[in-house]
């Protein structure tokens, strides 16, 4: 077994190669040719444990991601398996794993949901300051001609210093906005990635054209999106339907204000595969909601694997030697 620690996978595992690998694993589950299973989670009471897997055969892979949040802590692990074998491959400390694989699904869906065919770069709206708005704008930029991005957080010296910083990284301007309105404004892309129970994106904010990655709520009582955002959007996509269900607080709570309810919603792998239109004008309002799927860990594992040892990357361990400690 190879054990990866975070900064082996910051280093392995690039936005490019990400978006690549999510987008493959996204075709792969079209084709019928991945496995998912959503996640579950067990609640005590001053901890909790989540878990989900998935396997992509065709690359001879199975795995599960697993982490537990205790005292505002989460620690993250990812298994990765030779699914012929059974051995365990690797163990990849996945914090940050998790967040470059899920903002390598936006920027697919900001690839195949968003305006292609504007004349200028386009301009991001981001709510939120936290690590996982970091690199949902990276992921983005790198799925869109940018000129410039707008950022709103509720605290003041986050959000001063999240532009800044992103504007060094990204070469491109990043602004602090006064409110989130002022944000999402005229925005052709619009990021919601905070941890708020209610609320923070206004449907009759939004300019026509607008297209939304709504990734910071998962679970069936916390919403980013108002009731006027759901209805305003023309296509909504899901990462999973079956997930969704269970967690997405934005659609359970917000698609009472649309007639067709969840029949309106389709899954990600259905339009990247072009079995769905992203969109079906420059004028339409279009949402990806996400929660993560496993898929996208076991593909971004498969591809750090290999990666880590041609670059001698990684401890290896004997599982005798690991289980005797």
């Amino acid at each position: 077994m190879l054990l990866l620690t975070e900064a082996d996978v910051v280093e392995l595992f690039p936005m490019p190669l990400a978006i690549e690998r999510v987008e493959a694993s996204l075709l792969a589950q079209h084709k019928g040719e991945a496995t998912n299973r959503p996640r579950q989670r067990i609640f005590l009471p001053q901890s909790s444990l989540h878990y989900m897997a998935a396997a992509l055969p065709q690359e001879n892979l199975v795995g599960m991601k697993i982490y537990t949040v205790a005292h505002g802590v989460l620690r993250f692990v990812v298994l990765l398996f030779d699914a012929a074998s059974g051995e365990l491959l690797a163990l990849l400390e996945a914090d940050q794993l998790g967040r470059i694989r899920t903002g390598a699904a936006s920027a697919v869906a900001t690839k195949y949901m968003a305006r292609a065919g504007r004349s200028r770069a386009g301009v991001i709206g981001v709510i939120g300051t936290g690590r996982q708005a970091r690199t949902q704008l990276e992921a983005v930029a790198a799925a869109t001609p940018v000129a410039g991005a707008r950022v709103f957080g509720r605290d003041e010296a986050r959000r001063l210093e999240f532009a800044r910083e992103m504007s060094q990284r990204l070469g491109f301007p990043v602004d602090p906005a006064g409110d989130a309105e002022a944000a999402v404004a005229e925005a052709d892309v619009v990021i919601t990635a905070t941890t708020s129970s209610q609320p923070v994106l206004r449907g009759d904010w939004l300019a026509p054209g607008t297209h939304i990655n709504a990734i910071g709520a998962n679970m069936a009582a916390r919403r980013e999106l108002d009731d006027a955002a759901i209805a305003r959007a023309a296509v909504i996509a899901v990462d999973s339907l079956e997930q969704a269900r269970e967690e997405s607080g934005d659609l359970i709570l917000g698609l009472s204000s649309r007639p067709n309810g969840w029949d309106d919603v389709h899954e990600l792998h259905e339009i990247v595969g072009g079995s769905c239109r992203g969109r079906n004008s420059e004028d339409e309002i279009t949402l990806f909601k996400s929660n993560g799927l496993a898929l996208w860990d076991v593909a971004a594992a498969g591809a750090i694997y290999p990666r880590a040892l041609e670059a001698g990357r990684g401890r290896k361990i004997e599982l005798g030697e690991a289980m005797s400690r």
